[in-house]
């Protein structure tokens, strides 16, 4: 049963990160090419869903809900290979669930927030999007690895997530996160389905460098917090 309702958990807070983060940047017409209202609110959107989420759901979960932590924390021993998969399962769910509700919501797939290549350029964007998953996974690794962190890791994280997106924006919407990438892709279809593969795989490599660094700055050590917390029993 605490596994189901850490599964749920992560299922919720994906949604909503969808909904609501990729959902502004659809509402508010944020292409990224210009630095106007829009970008601007659509970055500070997606580090309020994270504080949001942070502190409703992370005491049950540590409220991962992005396949790219849940990888380094697997890979620093913070969880366990059950809880894992479960997590991976219920993120992409959750972000599938999400896009579909924001493409009822605005009766249309023409947009909902999906990711698109820099340049048309395959190479440019898996360095970008590798870089900025980095950043954000090491903060969070890092701002979680104490317990006395907890009552600010969440407003640490989600302006993490914040500054990643007003940088990434520009170049690929900023995805650092492989399930809310493919919720919208499945629905935009059309180009953003087609490289949507770029957008789960570099945040990954990304999720896993920033692991391994950790470990080897800080060395490998098993600690709790209430916010990212740890899943093992």
């Amino acid at each position: 049963m605490a596994s189901f309702k850490k599964y749920v958990s992560e299922f919720i807070g994906t949604l909503v990160l969808v909904l609501f983060a990729c959902g502004t940047a659809a509402v508010l017409g944020c292409d990224g090419s210009t630095p106007d209202a829009a970008y601007f609110m659509t970055a500070l959107a997606f580090g309020l869903v994270i504080v949001a989420m942070a502190y409703s759901i992370g005491n049950v979960s540590g409220c991962h809900i992005n396949p790219a932590v849940s990888v380094a924390m697997l890979i620093s021993g913070r969880m366990n290979v059950k809880d894992f998969i479960g997590y991976i399962i219920a993120q992409f769910a959750g972000a599938i669930a999400g896009a579909a509700i924001l493409m009822g919501i605005l009766g249309s797939n023409e947009s909902l927030g999906q990711n698109a290549l820099y340049n048309d350029s395959i190479v440019s964007s898996l360095i970008i999007e590798i870089i900025l998953t980095f950043v954000f996974v090491l903060a969070i690794l890092g701002v979680t690895a104490k317990i006395e962190n907890s009552s600010v890791a969440g407003l640490v994280i989600g302006l993490t997530l914040t500054l990643v997106h007003l940088f990434g924006i520009h170049f690929t919407g900023t995805s650092v996160n492989p399930a809310r990438s493919l919720g919208p892709a499945l629905f935009a279809g059309g180009d953003a389905l087609a490289n949507v593969w770029v957008f789960i795989v570099a945040p990954v490599i990304g999720g896993i460098l920033a692991a391994l660094v950790y470990m080897l700055i800080a060395g490998r050590k098993k600690r709790r917090s209430i916010i990212y917390k740890t899943t093992e029993k």
